[in-house]
């Protein structure tokens, strides 16, 4: 199973995102866990999942972030802005996807 974090400034703004990406794995038949959460809730999540994605509004957070994350060997990266505005599950999906291959 792929676990995957979505990460904001409240975990409000990346839900509706969660959703669709969970509709689209579903559609692929793909096992995954998705969750989106604020920022205070980082370190406490961060090492039960294999890949963080930022939402725009934390973006400047990713080096401090990825530090953090350093210690369980999970990549940090920010969601493409055009995807995340228009909220293209799939798209953010495959990234994550990639992500986690190529950190293997």
């Amino acid at each position: 199973m792929k676990k995957i974090m979505l990460c904001c400034s409240a975990g409000m703004s990346t839900s509706l995102l969660v959703k669709k990406m969970l509709d689209e794995a579903a559609k692929r038949g793909l096992e995954v866990e998705i969750k989106a959460f604020g920022v205070a809730e980082f370190e406490q999540q961060v090492g039960q999942y294999q890949v963080v994605l930022l939402g725009p509004q934390v973006k400047y957070m990713q080096k401090d972030l990825q530090s953090k994350a350093d210690a369980y060997g999970i990549r940090v990266e920010p969601i493409n802005m055009m995807d995340y505005g228009m909220q293209k599950g799939a798209a953010v999906l495959d990234f994550a996807l990639s992500l986690i291959e190529n950190n293997q």
